[in-house]
């Protein structure tokens, strides 16, 4: 799921003004863009061309004992080189265009990314279509895109990566048994296994026209549509896929898994699965509640001001109704992380070893107050106010722009701003609590611990042991008298739904 940077130094700020200026003027087609209904066309002025080329297909298509598949393939044609060129020679092609070819695979949905100034246009199309159409699938590339995969799970994320080990893995446990169960990535035993022709048979089977969607954005020739159209036909047919993922029921009570990691800190994430995506009328409901409890790198969230701020245990605490991987690199979701199925995530970031118990407390005492008392008026509307705001933000760029034109196809909802603009506008208050009391429940949470003393922490939940925290500052005396609160708050968890689990299994 690396993905490299899409500009380098010649795409500088005059360039960047320059696009800003023409995106102003720009006249964003419907989702069919006036081309054939498989693409996403978004003609501007720009002097900037932006791809994304979307393929219906992802890491649930993995089939049965072939984990990691999916993601192996999309780094072969975006890193392996095209038969007639090695990787290195079309990095060194591209590097005077100041540009390269990104890739991002998810459960549902690959995508190919990539922005050139309109001059290099034929030659930078010329080298991605000789990639995507024409891959050089040698053994070597291979040899090494395969590595970098185990790596990425066994030593990016296993040894040096706390915050994005416990979102991901939280996501395993909760979707067992799904084809959304493992890493996107892969499962390390797996991929060790693969061979070339199992990347081969995953590119016939799966990169299709039936699969494709084409998205274009800039100021790209008006026959360029159709002439890119015309290439991809060499793809064969296929068959669409219409399946939707359902949403997995879960066994009711908490299930709470410690993963024994020698580390210096503390990282929590909670979560559970919920059946609301962007095409489902409860979604404005909920976007505006987790931006309420724990807007993303937000200092004004609910969560971070009695963490963070009140008490000082952490750098940030966030909620999500939607996948957001990487957090914490970036500021906004990346887009093309379309999904049938999501879930409601709480995600506290690494706190002191003492705090983790406390904190874990804090989190659900937070948590059951919203479900069991709602949100008022006065936070309604103050955080409506803002996420009408904050989601012009999410398309400031070109790139972001055609990103989220393709989701809103995928979810059938129209243009994502204008759409929630609306949706926002007409909600209520009772609207959002009750779509609080309908999908944000208690009894199946699972939670996803990551600390040293792994059996310290189990046994100090299972006992109820009172965890109090210890300022190096006075603290107002509400705050004492919560924290009293606070420090004994019932885990309600049972013994056999504490498991401690090494992290060398992690991803395994």
């Amino acid at each position: 799921m690396r993905r490299p940077a899409l500009t380098a130094l010649l795409l500088s700020l005059a360039t960047l003004l320059s696009m800003n200026a023409a995106n102003a003027q720009s006249r964003p087609a419907p989702a069919a863009g006036g081309g054939p209904a498989n693409s996403v066309l978004l003609p501007s002025r720009s002097p900037l061309v932006t791809f994304r080329l979307l393929f219906m297909t992802g890491s649930a298509s993995d089939p049965a004992g072939k984990e990691g598949v999916a993601s192996l393939t999309a780094a072969m044609l975006a890193e392996g080189g095209s038969r007639a060129r090695t990787y290195e020679q079309i990095v060194n092609e591209m590097y005077p265009m100041a540009t390269s070819f990104g890739w991002q695979v998810d459960k549902e949905m690959t995508v190919f990314t990539g922005t050139t100034h309109v001059d290099n246009l034929e030659k930078y199309y010329g080298l991605i279509r000789e990639m995507l159409l024409d891959p050089g699938f040698r053994e070597e590339d291979f040899t090494r895109l395969r590595a970098n995969a185990v790596n990425f799970l066994k030593v990016n994320l296993r040894e040096t990566n706390d915050e994005e080990l416990g979102k991901e893995y939280l996501y395993n446990i909760i979707y067992k048994g799904h084809p959304y169960e493992h890493h996107s990535m892969g499962r390390v035993s797996t991929l060790e296994r693969l061979t070339l022709d199992d990347v081969r048979a995953f590119y016939k089977a799966n990169y299709t026209r039936a699969n494709l969607v084409v998205g274009l954005s800039g100021g790209y020739p008006a026959d360029f549509p159709a002439r890119l159209m015309a290439d991809f036909q060499k793809l064969p047919a296929g068959a669409a896929k219409s399946a939707k993922y359902p949403t997995p029921r879960l066994d009711a009570g908490m299930k709470i898994d410690i993963i024994q990691r020698e580390t210096r800190a503390t990282a929590l994430s909670l979560g559970f699965p919920i059946p609301v995506n962007r095409a489902h009328k409860d979604f404005p409901a909920l976007a505006l509640v987790a931006s309420y409890f724990g807007q993303h790198r937000s200092s004004n969230s609910y969560l971070y001001q009695r963490l963070r701020e009140t008490r000082g245990l952490n750098y940030g605490d966030y909620a999500y109704i939607e996948y957001f991987p990487r957090g914490m690199f970036g500021f906004t979701p990346d887009p093309n992380l379309g999904r049938s199925t999501q879930i409601f995530q709480i995600w506290i970031r690494p706190v002191e070893p003492q705090n983790g118990h406390f904190v874990l407390r804090a989190a659900l005492y937070e948590y059951d107050k919203l479900v069991r008392d709602g949100m008022t008026q006065h936070d309604f509307e103050a955080t409506r106010d803002f996420l009408v705001k904050f989601n012009n933000i999410l398309t400031q760029t070109q790139d972001a722009q055609l990103g989220y034109a393709l989701d809103s196809r995928y979810y059938g909802i129209g243009d994502y701003v204008t759409h929630m603009r609306e949706q926002l506008q007409r909600l209520t208050l009772a609207d959002v609590n009750r779509a609080i009391r309908e999908h944000l429940k208690t009894e199946s949470m699972r939670v996803v611990v990551i600390t040293k003393d792994a059996e310290a922490l189990r046994d100090a939940i299972l006992k109820g042991t009172p965890s109090p925290i210890k300022y190096n500052s006075e603290k107002p005396a509400d705050v004492l008298k919560e924290d009293k609160v606070i420090e004994t708050y019932k885990v309600s968890v049972k013994p056999e739904d504490v498991r401690i689990i090494p992290v060398a299994q992690v991803f395994e």
